[in-house]
């Protein structure tokens, strides 16, 4: 009797010990799967890691105005038409992901409502300003590489270590041709409105080498810095940012990054260290600016081309006039099939990427302006809860370029490279939706 009342809850004992071995080992095989997710550790299969390698410096327009590449920078052109089907992908693959609406209202106003104007405001028909309007093709990359990633199902350490590798090659070549190209290839004289990839002027010589991937690389090895206490990491951020200062020279660029690594450092750092940074940054600025050409951004004379800008500022503004019509919706702008352009009708070197901000309004409006913020906006926002771990180093190194984008379109419009916010809010809201709540790169809500 005593047996018999004992085997049912000897029996029920055991359950409850093996569901709490099944549920520990079931806790153990998700905690290694999340492990594995980490960008630095997870397996990398090689096929998927060579095809994205091919694939992101076209969607990452590198080769979208390297008119010395012809056959890459063609390609480049016809790359958001080209890879139209995968937009589709989109549609029949999974849910629709976050930020669909924002881009679709974006691409409609952006490309219909300047098309529209420029019919009064230059003479010229719908059509034909749909072709100036080209250069916002590349937002398509949104659906496009959302696609992609739905059928190759890549995972994040793919993801990562194929942009990171560019990124290394991306510095690799830019410091084989400071070595390796003579200098006669550097040009003195060029057209109005062109930028050779060799260019000497007052800045001396330049190498304008497009650098997208290499400043995300400079931002990740920035947040490992931290994350791990390695020199080496610093020693990588060091290199790679004194290229941009020695051989790209680009003004906007070497401002940015500063204010991001600025930024990245008071953010990072613990409280004695921040009150160290608050003393010691001031002097780091003004040591930035001692560098003749990084100076320059101050410099008003005529060598400077302060006074071409300045003159594009007052004609844009008397173009717009008082009219709320015009300062709303914009003016749109002349087809690049025009030989002469927007020359034709201000007889002045006149380009809009010169006024930044003031030539986006002219040409979309105070409201297209506002919906070109909103996309690194939009992924900055969407970033926003990745932990600034190492695990989190590389969807925070890309949300770190997004901030640097929106520091530097004072000097560099953002219309010029939409591809490439197009493309890291793809990779954000295709990683944060694929592990949820679960992902250990995030600090869900």
């Amino acid at each position: 009797m005593i047996a018999a009342s004992r085997a049912p809850g000897h029996r029920l004992g055991r359950f409850r010990v093996d569901t709490a071995l099944s549920r520990l080992q079931l806790n153990r095989l998700q905690l290694d799967r999340l492990a594995i997710e980490a960008p630095d550790e997870a397996p990398v299969r090689r096929h998927q890691f060579f095809i994205l390698l091919i694939l992101l410096p076209l969607f990452g327009e590198v080769f979208h105005y390297l008119k010395l590449a012809m056959p890459l920078w063609a390609l480049s052109k016809a790359f958001p038409l080209l890879c139209l089907p995968l937009c589709f992908v989109v549609l029949r693959r999974g849910p629709r992901p976050r930020g669909t609406r924002q881009i679709l209202i974006m691409l409609l106003y952006l490309l219909l409502v300047p098309s529209f104007t420029a019919i009064f405001s230059f003479q010229q028909n719908f059509f034909l300003g749909l072709t100036a309007q080209v250069k916002l093709l590349p937002i398509l990359y949104f659906f496009s590489f959302t696609g992609l990633l739905r059928i190759m199902k890549p995972s994040a350490s793919e993801i990562s270590k194929a942009f990171l590798t560019f990124a290394l090659i991306s510095f690799v070549v830019l410091i084989a041709l400071w070595l390796l190209v003579p200098q006669r290839f550097y040009l003195e004289h060029f057209a109005v409105g062109d930028a050779p990839l060799f260019s000497l002027d007052n800045r001396g010589d330049r190498i304008r080498m497009p650098y997208f991937f290499g400043i995300v690389g400079i931002f990740y090895c920035y947040r490992r810095f931290f994350s791990d206490k390695s020199l080496l990491w610093l020693t990588a951020v060091a290199a790679g940012y004194a290229s941009v200062i020695g051989i790209i020279r680009t003004r906007s660029e070497v401002l940015g990054i500063a204010l991001i690594l600025g930024l990245g450092a008071m953010r990072f750092s613990g409280k004695t260290a921040r009150l160290f940074l608050l003393v010691i940054l001031p002097f780091a600025g003004a040591a930035l600016l001692s560098i003749p050409y990084v100076a320059s951004i101050f410099d008003t004379s005529l060598a400077s081309g302060f006074d071409v800008r300045r003159v594009t500022l007052a004609q844009c503004l008397a173009f717009l006039g008082a009219s709320p019509v015009r300062w709303a919706l914009g003016v749109g702008t002349i087809s690049p099939l025009d030989p002469y352009g927007l020359i034709r009708y201000f007889n002045h070197s006149f380009f809009l990427a010169d006024v930044t901000w003031v030539g986006t309004i002219f040409e979309y409006g105070l409201i297209g302006a506002a919906l070109v913020l909103l996309l690194p906006l939009r992924g900055i926002y969407e970033s926003r809860f990745i932990k600034p771990d190492r695990y989190g180093a590389f969807l925070g190194a890309l949300q770190d370029y997004l901030l640097y984008a929106v520091a530097v379109s004072f000097g560099y419009p953002l219309t010029l490279q939409p591809g490439e916010f197009a493309l890291i809010l793809a990779i954000v809201v295709y990683e944060r939706a694929r592990l949820g709540a679960a992902d250990p790169r995030f600090a869900h809500p």
